[in-house]
């Protein structure tokens, strides 16, 4: 039982590494986009339009198969992690786009014509006044996206990935339990508590 649980548990580097790397990359990415959206070109913004169309209307699985498997077709290898890591920040940022281009659309006219009687550029108004006010306000919104992550990192095991529950299923294959699914149940349970724990307090403070 001990030994199930510490290879179980093996897995769990892998989970975060991909979480931390696709929440550290997506976000950034979604507010370039969610800029792009709200601009006046709509060469721009329809080319933002069909990226998260494609990203959002289509299963991450699939899109995880077509980067691993796919592009090998046409000459592009990708190591399991480097493949997973880009079609999960893809996949996110076009949820992120969204959401920061509904909180960047409900900051109130005023702010902008604040900025323009500061002198504030367009740019400068976006960074230093818009984004801070959209960020506050997509919390909630991004709290749901950070929960849903945790859970679809699992996907991985698809392409070989050495994840929690990869190694819980070779487990209940060898030994024939389902004790190791009900621990890796448990180790997304207290993964997913955290999470929100963590951002209930932040939007409690940014709240006050």
């Amino acid at each position: 039982m001990e030994n199930n649980f510490i290879y179980i548990i093996t897995g769990l580097n892998l989970t975060l590494k991909l979480y931390f790397f696709t929440l550290i990359f997506a976000l950034p990415f979604g507010i370039l986009l969610a800029l792009g959206r709200v601009s006046k070109r709509k060469s721009i913004n329809i080319c933002i339009q069909i990226y998260t169309w494609i990203f959002r209307g289509t299963p991450l699985l699939l899109q995880l198969f077509f980067v691993y498997y796919g592009l090998p077709v046409v000459g592009i290898t990708l190591e399991p992690f480097t493949a997973a890591s880009i079609t999960f920040v893809i996949n996110y940022s076009a949820y992120t786009c969204e959401i920061f281009r509904g909180s960047i659309l409900g900051v109130n006219n005023g702010q902008y014509e604040a900025a323009q009687v500061l002198g504030y550029n367009y740019w400068q108004t976006m960074f230093k006044i818009i984004i801070p006010q959209s960020l506050i306000t997509a919390i909630p919104a991004l709290s749901n996206e950070a929960i849903a992550l945790i859970k679809d990192t699992s996907l991985v095991s698809a392409i070989g990935m050495a994840e929690i529950l990869r190694n819980s299923k070779e487990i209940v294959t060898r030994d024939f339990s389902i004790t190791p699914f009900i621990l890796c149940a448990s180790i997304y349970l207290i993964l997913s508590t955290i999470i929100i724990f963590v951002l209930k307090n932040i939007e409690k403070k940014v709240n006050i």
